[in-house]
């Protein structure tokens, strides 16, 4: 299980910080009339930050040859 966590720790951050960063998007931010998709509800809202998280962070992923 620790190497999981290990091998995948760029990724469980990015989405960790991009959920974070939805969530704090729609707090802020959000949608006064309720009818935007995305920042109507803080759940899409933060599941939106956490797949932009992931695909952020996983694009400083290097692949290491052993």
């Amino acid at each position: 299980m620790r190497s999981v966590l290990l091998k995948y720790r760029l990724e469980i951050l990015g989405v960790a910080i991009g959920a974070v960063a939805g969530w704090c998007y729609w707090y802020f931010v959000g949608c006064a009339s309720g009818t935007c998709p995305i920042t109507s509800k803080p759940v899409n809202s933060s599941l939106y930050g956490a797949l932009m998280g992931y695909l952020l962070f996983s694009m400083f992923k290097t692949n290491k040859k052993v």
